[in-house]
């Protein structure tokens, strides 16, 4: 099978879940070249116009928060990237991905925790399909005001797809925020983690993102 075709069916939301590594490396602008780069990642396995709307989204505000923005900007910022990656891969049927991220977060915004809770399980969906979970991610983060470790919690309250929505919500949550917001013992009672070979991994993407921003900056001159 061509690699352009392999991922031609996927659309539930891995694709999404496992993002924030190239949100990490690549920086926000130019935005078409973060959005082709997901796309290239998204190929052999998600190679549709939802999925890769998705993963657009979440590399976005990873991107976004890295680069400093908060939460709420991040947020707001990819749905302008889901709208760009709707338009590559394979198109498939289903809601559109931009305006339910930017509806989920207008369900909740202001509610109370369980309350929110109830309307994202009800109403937004937490299953696997890249349209439930996804904007039941960015409903998660808004919940929880970009609190990295809170958006975790909530995430693991809600039933169905629950550790890729905590994983896709935290992740966001967390790269506004910074290692310092996190809750530095309870990550110390984590298991089968090495944290030296993770903060390794993130210097690393950290210096690829640099060394393309001097590139950009280079080319630019």
């Amino acid at each position: 099978v061509p690699p352009e075709e392999a991922g031609s069916g996927g659309d539930t939301n891995g694709a999404a879940m496992r993002i924030a590594p190239v949100g990490i490396m690549m920086p926000p602008e130019p935005l078409d070249t973060l959005v082709a780069k997901v796309a290239e990642t998204c190929r052999a396995t998600h190679n549709t116009s939802i999925a890769i709307a998705s993963a657009a989204a979440v590399a976005l505000a990873v991107s976004g928060g890295v680069s400093g923005a908060d939460w709420r900007a991040a947020s707001e910022r990819a749905v302008t990237a889901a709208r760009l990656g709707a338009t590559l891969g394979h198109w498939v049927t289903g809601g559109d991905i931009a305006a339910r991220i930017a509806w989920a977060q207008d369900l909740v915004r202001g509610k109370a925790e369980k309350e929110a809770i109830r309307l994202i399980v009800d109403l937004v969906g937490t299953g696997v399909a890249s349209q439930e979970s996804v904007p039941a991610a960015f409903a998660v983060l808004e919940v929880a005001e970009g609190d990295p470790w809170r958006a975790a919690v909530i995430s693991a309250n809600l039933g169905g797809d629950t550790d890729t929505i905590g994983a896709i919500a935290a992740s966001m949550a967390g790269a506004s925020a910074g290692l310092s917001r996190l809750p530095q013992d309870r990550i110390a009672k984590l298991h089968g983690i090495d944290l030296a070979a993770v903060r390794a991994l993130a210097d690393d993407l950290i210096a690829a993102r640099e060394a393309k921003i001097r590139s950009g900056k280079e080319a630019a001159a």
